[in-house]
């Protein structure tokens, strides 16, 4: 019992993390489904190419949600089912897992920083605080949201190993499992750091680099 209990957290995570609300939100909404236009990135960035700022800010909200809410339910009622923060990094990793790799989606899913947000800010809050900082100060200076969000990931676990009983009380298994976050994430983003490479990737609020 006491090995079936963290699996099937995990595995309950894993299909929360695989509904995919950008083609549900849109698909509800009437939209085109958004694996069909842009990036083809089931992920709010691209729903907001649809035209529609509700249907992107649903996206990005429920995405985040679906996150933060396994690892929440872990840490607030879990130790009295003997449950403790590694099955809450281990729910966490499986939503992240699910958004990526959905299965009801034929496993092709978005780049997980709404979801991966979500999850850091179940985690910690101020550790969440200290991640979206990172990500405004990158954001601010270089205008590329991708670049800003894999710096934003790879600081995470970075930044929870540090404040580890300082600012926090963190485990091993909360520092594995937002490492794997932030090195995942960045792989989802490969096409968006060759562009970077080659000065192509679009900047916020603007075009693309002129290369």
């Amino acid at each position: 019992m006491d090995f079936f209990l963290p699996i099937s957290v995990a595995i309950a995570s894993y299909l929360l993390g695989s509904l995919s609300f950008a083609v549900i939100v849109t698909r509800l909404m009437g939209l085109a489904d958004p694996r069909s236009y842009g990036s083809k990135n089931p992920g709010a960035t691209n729903v907001l190419r649809s035209g529609s700022k509700k249907a992107a800010i649903l996206t990005l909200l429920l995405d985040a949600f679906k996150g933060w809410l396994p690892v929440a339910l872990v840490l607030w009622v879990g130790p009295d089912h003997g449950l403790g923060p590694g099955t809450a990094a281990l729910a966490g990793l499986g939503a992240f897992l699910g958004h990526l790799f959905p299965v009801f989606f034929g496993f092709a899913g978005g780049k997980g920083v709404a979801t991966a947000l979500g999850v850091v800010v179940g985690v910690n809050g101020w550790l969440a605080l200290a991640t979206l900082a990172s990500f405004a100060i990158v954001v601010s200076f270089s205008r590329f949201v991708s670049l800003a969000s894999m710096v934003a990931a790879v600081f995470a676990p970075v930044y929870y190993f540090l404040g580890n009983q300082v600012a926090w009380e963190a485990t091993a298994a909360e520092i594995l499992a937002l490492s794997v976050m932030a090195l995942l994430l960045v792989w989802r983003h490969r096409e968006n750091i060759q562009r970077l490479l080659a000065g192509t990737e679009s900047r916020l609020g603007g075009g693309k680099k002129a290369g």
